[in-house]
């Protein structure tokens, strides 16, 4: 059905007044619910993936682990666009 509206609700959010600037200076003001709405849906877990869900709670701890991040931060230099895989040990021929 093309055109079909979804039921919204509209929100009241305090914010620090340099983030709303910020907010104000890089989005347009009718742009602005969409923006969120948008940074919302990335951010947050999917319906039906609660506190409880194991593999979603390892991805969050995992997500925090700054020695790990800066591990699997090398391996885009090793897979990047290269074509090198981890079985080959990162060489590209």
């Amino acid at each position: 059905m093309k055109g079909a509206a979804t039921a919204t609700q509209q929100l009241l959010l305090h914010l620090p007044d340099e983030l709303v600037r910020r907010l104000k200076r890089t989005v347009p003001a009718r742009q602005r619910s969409k923006f969120i709405q948008d940074l919302l849906q990335q951010a947050l877990p999917p319906d039906g993936v609660g506190d409880r869900d194991p593999l979603y709670l390892a991805a969050l701890e995992v997500e925090k682990d700054e020695a790990l991040a800066a591990e699997t931060g090398g391996w885009e230099l090793v897979l990047g666009d290269s074509g090198a895989t981890p079985a080959d040990g990162g060489r590209s021929e």
